[in-house]
């Protein structure tokens, strides 16, 4: 088993930022890529990032690219999501993922409780 914590939500202007954090605890980090999804009120969760095992591979849906930076720290067993230029439309509740591979569906093992974000206008 993997327990996933988020942490790093909270309220904050449009045009903004905030830096996600999930911790992972109960096997060895590194053996999992991370991903990061949201689900808004009303819709479906959809993908925002994904990083692999190494970090080499990161992946994001076109709605963040260029704006938001997926990362691990594995020795901190750790991955951050950096979230900058935030619009009304990134308000979610924001889940990471845990699984063998990174992938863009979700499709992963192990799931966190979420953490708010809400961004003003």
């Amino acid at each position: 088993q993997v327990q996933l914590v988020e942490s790093g939500g909270g309220l904050v202007q449009a045009g903004g930022a905030l830096r996600l954090s999930c911790v992972a605890s109960g096997r060895p980090f590194s053996s999992y890529a991370m991903g990061w999804f949201r689900q808004a009120p009303g819709e479906d969760r959809e993908f925002v990032a994904a990083i692999s095992r190494s970090g080499g591979g990161i992946y994001y849906s076109d709605a963040v690219k260029g704006r938001f930076t997926i990362s691990r720290d594995n020795a901190k067993n750790t991955v951050y999501l950096q979230m900058n230029s935030l619009k009304g439309e990134d308000t979610a509740v924001y889940y990471c993922a845990a699984h063998t591979v990174a992938r863009l569906d979700g499709e992963y093992s192990y799931w966190g409780q979420g953490t708010q974000v809400t961004v003003s206008s």
